[in-house]
């Protein structure tokens, strides 16, 4: 059930974002057990006017080429879980597209299940 946001800077390949969406659901399949078919994403490109990050935080010497991915899911995976999945999704843009480990910037938002609704107005997780 998650919802992935990803928002990168405009690139000249058009198939660019939805190629890092597919490594994402796949590293969410592989490492959190996302089910099949369960992909919802928002995939944004921004000016450099409208995507901006501190290039030096903590440390991390990040690019213009920073991807930032959000995804929102139920709470109740553990944090081993939770590490693999960052990895496994940096290692996987790194390895496929070029993105630099540094450039993968990834945040997690945790709710209840009753906070959803897939359509018909209804809540499909609520007990």
């Amino acid at each position: 059930m998650p919802l992935v946001r990803v928002d990168i800077k405009k690139n000249q390949d058009p198939t660019f974002a939805k190629r890092i969406g597919k490594l994402i659901y796949a590293a969410m399949h592989a490492t959190i057990g996302v089910p099949e078919n369960d992909n919802f994403q928002i995939l944004a490109e921004h000016d450099e006017n409208h995507f901006i990050f501190d290039p030096v935080y903590m440390g991390i010497n990040r690019t213009d080429n920073l991807v930032i991915i959000q995804i929102t899911l139920r709470e109740g995976r553990t944090l081993e879980q939770k590490k693999l999945l960052y990895k496994t999704i940096a290692e996987s843009l790194n390895a496929e597209l070029g993105v630099r480990l540094e450039d993968v910037f990834i945040n997690l938002v945790e709710g209840k299940p009753e906070n959803w609704s897939f359509g018909n107005g209804i809540a499909q997780y609520a007990n």
